[in-house]
């Protein structure tokens, strides 16, 4: 398990903590993971804007890097997420 110590310090809203010890529960051992939006929402009982919003902090915060990921036929696919690790 991961120390959260230093995330709880941070000046982060907590849509952001909530959505990055998700992204952390779900990550490989090299932080990456791929969830799509309505599926983080719908986990945390979070409407997907909400979601959006706390990525955002996430990234602001440089403890997340995000990527498009698309479907063979060039539609979109879900984000994939890379954690810096605390």
């Amino acid at each position: 398990m991961r120390n959260f110590t230093e995330l709880y310090r941070m000046d982060l809203p907590h849509r952001a903590i909530c959505v990055y010890r998700y992204l952390a529960d779900r990550a490989n051992k090299d932080g990456t993971c791929w969830p799509s939006i309505p599926t983080i929402s719908k986990d945390l009982k979070l409407s997907e804007s909400t979601t959006r919003r706390a990525i955002y902090d996430l990234r602001k915060a440089g403890l997340v890097k995000t990527e498009q990921r698309y479907r063979e036929n060039g539609g979109n696919s879900s984000l994939c997420y890379w954690l810096d690790t605390l």
